[in-house]
């Protein structure tokens, strides 16, 4: 009897071992079935083989992320941080469309033609089809203690109210005056000019710190800032003590207008001056050779004009375009060396009376005047009205014109 429980017991235990490996080898064999099915299912011909691809990896790993609860625990942390880093990049689409929206309506708001701006960051919209068509703009570079100037060139060539903005809505030409910040930001030169602005609204405030040993730095701003605005055939540059006739000036600009890269002005090629402590001294004089050398041509500094090309690549390659002591010779440097038609008109730098007067009554009136010795028109704020009804054309010259 001993033996034969012995014996059963052994059965028994042998039995109860023998049904363990069946269930673990039906398991493997399970598994391996499964393997090897989703093999074949990796292997498909067609342009379906790339998809069953996925779908047989894809099954493979759910299957092994349901044999291991602390994977799956695992990967609901990942899960819940995906739709976290997800959401954020969500946000961040939403935020950066929502800037772009914003900077476009500004840009269409025709509200920004009728009043001072401010840019500070310069950037053009794709979309320019959208953005109304002016014939040009024209910014006078001034500065925080030109007052007097700017009141002198509101009561003579400069539109003022209603008629300048029937001038930027029914003749295209927008006409600012244009200046940047002090180095004190909102001080008491900065609150001038907005008390200034309150009554006359013909300021474009600029991003940058003036200075006249920044004025190269002020015109690269300026034509990036313009171009970013106003989408315009020509944005112009003078200074806030030269008389100009806008009828003439515009008229010798659309003579011009379907060359696409076109920098117009009084072309000159003046000295290079290495002497410290000279006016318009240049520093870096030893860039453009040895002595005596003279710079390459470009336009005078109290007008210039540029096509709206030539404006788009200075607010493009700002960052690199590089900046010299006197902001006429910068602008030549940064054309020189492209595919740019230089315009030398004359009409654009007559004398003061009699020069101006004299070609005024032979029917050829100039289209910018000021002194050659002052750089300017000398003592302007005393003299512009003189040269003003002498040289000046007739009020209603600008509004028979077809721009």
């Amino acid at each position: 009897m001993p033996m034969k429980n012995r014996g059963g017991g052994e059965f028994a235990s042998r039995n109860a071992f023998s049904r363990s490996w069946v269930l673990l080898l039906y398991l493997g064999s399970f598994c391996a079935g499964m393997f090897f099915t989703n093999r074949m299912w990796m292997v498909p011909e067609g342009k379906g083989a790339s998809k069953n691809f996925r779908v047989a990896d894809v099954q493979r790993k759910i299957k092994s992320e349901e044999c291991s609860p602390e994977r799956n625990a695992y990967n609901a942390g990942i899960s819940e941080n995906s739709r976290t880093q997800l959401s954020i990049q969500e946000l961040n689409h939403t935020i950066a469309d929502l800037e772009r929206k914003l900077a476009a309506a500004l840009e269409d708001n025709e509200s920004a033609s009728n009043g001072s701006l401010t840019l500070d960051n310069s950037k053009t919209n794709d979309s320019t089809s959208k953005r109304k068509k002016y014939f040009m703009v024209i910014g006078i570079n001034t500065a925080f203690n030109s007052r007097k100037r700017r009141d002198s060139i509101r009561s003579t060539w400069m539109p003022q109210g209603e008629k300048r903005k029937k001038l930027e809505e029914e003749m295209g030409i927008i006409i600012r005056f244009v200046i940047g910040h002090s180095s004190t930001s909102g001080g008491i030169l900065d609150k001038a000019v907005a008390a200034e602005e309150l009554t006359n609204r013909d300021f474009l405030r600029l991003n940058h710190v003036e200075g006249y040993l920044e004025l190269s730095a002020k015109t690269k701003t300026y034509f990036a800032t313009v171009v970013s605005l106003w989408d315009a055939e020509f944005y112009i540059k003078v200074d806030d003590d030269v008389h100009v006739n806008l009828a003439t000036l515009g008229s010798t600009l659309a003579a011009h207008r379907m060359k696409p890269r076109v920098y117009i002005g009084c072309m000159k090629s003046g000295p290079v001056l290495s002497q410290k402590g000279v006016k318009y001294h240049e520093p870096e004089h030893w860039i453009f050779g040895g002595e005596r050398n003279k710079y390459f041509r470009h336009a005078t500094g109290q007008l210039y004009a540029i096509s709206r090309e030539l404006a788009k690549y200075i607010l493009k390659n700002q960052d690199v375009l590089h900046k010299y002591a006197n902001e006429d010779v910068s602008l030549g440097s940064w054309l020189i060396g492209l595919d740019v038609e230089h315009v030398d008109d004359k009409k654009l730098c007559c004398g003061t009376p009699p020069d101006c007067e004299v070609k005024a009554q032979s029917g050829h009136p100039c289209a910018a005047s000021f002194d050659w010795k002052c750089s300017g028109i000398c003592e302007s704020v005393e003299r512009i009205t003189e040269v003003h009804s002498r040289c000046g054309e007739d009020e209603n010259a600008v509004w028979s014109k077809s721009f």
